[in-house]
């Protein structure tokens, strides 16, 4: 499969406090790829980097084999892009924007626009200063799709969307990646990213720390612990690969990274009640990842 997105040491500093450094990973055709990192990783400066709209210090990005900056507008046709905050031009009405932006396209959108203002429950009719929050993401959503891009960048997607909503967008994120797009979907909510993605950058201080898929990002990890009984032994667990060892009404919670082996030893010379060993969320391995 081929590259859509190339990153090669991309480096943005906005005069002397830093972006991102050194910033590297490929996204492959028709994946779904997750960039998580709390508020201020450097998620949103590599986006607008990918997007042209802030130039690099040094590094190249590449999407469809063409440099970012050199082919910007021809790339930017097939782009789809939900910015993780919308502003509008107030007095407009949702259709009348919507048309505008369809307006850029050499393709007729119409059908697309109106099937997504369905799904997404969007009343076209409503100027978008009466819009809720909420309401204005719908618009971006149905904005950044309405042309069916070959690559769809997501910026904190589903911030003001309630649950149900949430759903539905990613009902339709995981359409449009059937249908071939590829997705990038920056997020620091790592709940949506484990539902949606394949594989996973971390991004720490405008750093990469890791690039994996999020089912040998889980496997490869911490194991959750829970063992219950009276007079358990806290000694006894004192054992490479166990951190984070806490004790509480006859409980012991832990995490254990190593030879399964050792760990059921440990357990079984203690007189336990009950034994739960179960795989960490993404949000608990991200912890440690930013410890």
């Amino acid at each position: 499969m081929s590259n859509i997105i190339e990153i090669d040491k991309l480096t943005k500093y906005y005069g002397k406090s830093k972006g991102i450094v050194d910033v590297s990973f490929n996204v492959e055709e028709k994946e779904i790829f997750g960039f998580i990192g709390p508020n201020g990783a450097g998620k949103s400066t590599t986006i607008r980097l990918l997007l042209g709209l802030i130039y690099p210090t040094s590094g190249h990005a590449k999407i469809f084999g063409k440099d970012c900056i050199e082919f910007g507008p021809e790339i930017r046709e097939e782009i789809g892009y939900l910015p993780s905050e919308v502003f509008y031009y107030d007095k407009m009405k949702v259709i009348d924007l919507l048309k505008y932006s369809a307006s850029f396209y050499k393709k007729d959108c119409t059908k697309r626009m109106k099937e997504l203002a369905d799904i997404m429950e969007l009343n076209l009719n409503r100027r978008i200063e009466d819009l809720s929050f909420g309401n204005k993401k719908k618009v971006g959503i149905v904005q950044g799709l309405l042309h069916e891009p070959k690559l769809i960048i997501l910026d904190e997607p589903t911030s003001g969307l309630d649950p149900l909503m949430q759903q539905k967008f990613f009902d339709i994120i995981a359409e449009e990646n059937k249908k071939g797009s590829t997705v990038f979907f920056s997020s620091h909510i790592l709940s949506e990213v484990q539902q949606l993605c394949n594989r996973v950058a971390i991004i720490k201080d405008g750093s990469i720390i890791k690039v994996q898929d999020i089912k040998t990002l889980r496997e490869n990890n911490y194991k959750k612990i829970t063992i219950r009984g009276n007079q358990l032994n806290k000694s006894n667990f004192i054992i490479n690969g166990v951190s984070k060892v806490e004790e509480e009404n006859n409980e012991l919670r832990f995490f254990y990274n190593g030879d399964v082996n050792k760990i059921t030893a440990a357990i079984s010379s203690q007189k336990v009640k009950d034994v739960l060993i179960e795989e960490p969320s993404l949000e608990e391995i991200f912890m440690h990842y930013y410890r």
